[in-house]
């Protein structure tokens, strides 16, 4: 009788562990067609936010440019350390105000887009009011080399009337408060890519996507601000060509910069005024019935032309506002 009852009971734990099998080979089967789900997923909304996308390294790329050459990479690292931590903050943001009012997105994307018209426009006012400094440019080398900033941080702090080694911190600091606005419209346009799955799907696109942004982003951003120390390298080689190739690269490089910070202003107004634009009803139906309903050139040009003016003008009253209030603080502390 016992040998009788052990057999039984090895005969249940044989069947348990079938079970056991079966059951771990569909769990395993619904992670793959998860994780393949999450992917095609992921995929669209990367391809959704494409062109957000771009106009976020291009900004990043002209806000990073300029410093001192061997603090090039630091200081990427520290924006994107930055931006990491906004997609932490942002992530969790998203699906609460999604689940629980979702009528806030909008609102607070205007409020992003707002902020980035006014920097466009200050950063215009800054280029166009620059005054000539009296100080010599070897008298600016020696400033930045003791300060272990770049001379060109050096100009700059002295036409904003800051210290050259605070500069370089806002600066930082700005590219964050960039990427913030633009990593916030690029995960809004994700997640309503994704609005009618399960919340354990959302969490992990908007996940991938945060990840994936950043690592491209920052890649890209740091290879860019180190072409020069290629173009160096290949300049040392014995290959002809690889010299040739090396010193175009180093002659490419200041006008690669010149033009990612004329993009990077141009997409300051794109974006924020896109996000303004969006935000207005009566002035998105219009664009959408007037002007994309034509089709062709005039559906791809003019809406971005529509998008900068507003931005601009928006851009441009928030300037003034802000002006105003500062001298009425001014002349009130006079006071």
């Amino acid at each position: 009788m016992a040998g009788a009852g052990l057999l039984m009971l090895l005969d249940d734990i044989a069947a348990l562990l079938d079970d056991v099998a079966v059951m771990t080979k569909v769990a395993a089967r619904k992670s793959v067609a998860m994780a393949d789900d999450v992917g095609v997923m992921s995929k669209v909304a990367m391809q959704k936010t494409a062109g957000v996308l771009g106009d976020d390294l291009a900004l990043n790329a002209e806000q990073v440019a300029g410093v001192k050459s061997d603090r090039e990479l630091p200081v990427v690292w520290a924006v994107a350390k930055g931006s990491l931590l906004n997609k932490v903050v942002l992530v969790p943001a998203f699906l609460l105000i999604s689940f629980f009012v979702p009528w806030l997105i909008t609102p607070l994307l205007m409020v992003g887009g707002a902020f980035l018209c006014f920097e466009g426009v200050e950063k215009i006012l800054h280029a166009l009011q620059k005054r000539k400094s009296t100080i010599t440019l070897q008298e600016d080398f020696e400033q930045a080399k003791a300060q272990g900033v770049a001379q060109s941080s050096i100009k700059a702090a002295k036409e904003r009337g800051v210290d050259p080694i605070e500069y370089e911190k806002q600066k930082i600091s700005g590219a964050v408060r960039t990427d913030f606005i633009l990593s916030a419209e690029i995960l809004a346009i994700a997640l309503s890519t994704i609005s009618q799955e399960s919340l354990s799907r959302q969490i992990a696109v908007l996940v991938i996507v945060a990840l994936a942004i950043t690592v491209f982003v920052y890649g890209v951003v740091a290879c860019i601000v180190r072409m020069d120390d290629v173009g160096n390298a290949l300049m040392r080689k014995d290959s002809p060509a690889l010299q040739a190739l090396g010193r175009g690269l180093i002659a490419f490089t200041p006008w690669l910069m010149k033009g990612l910070s004329i993009v990077g202003t141009a997409a300051m107004f794109l974006v924020g005024g896109s996000l303004l634009v969006h935000g207005i009803a009566p002035l998105q139906a219009w664009v959408e019935a007037s002007l994309l309903a034509q089709g062709g050139a005039v559906a791809m040009v003019a809406p971005l032309l529509v998008h900068v003016v507003v931005g601009a003008a928006i851009g441009g009253v928030i300037v003034a506002l802000v002006s105003a209030w500062h001298s009425m603080r001014g002349t009130q502390a006079a006071h």
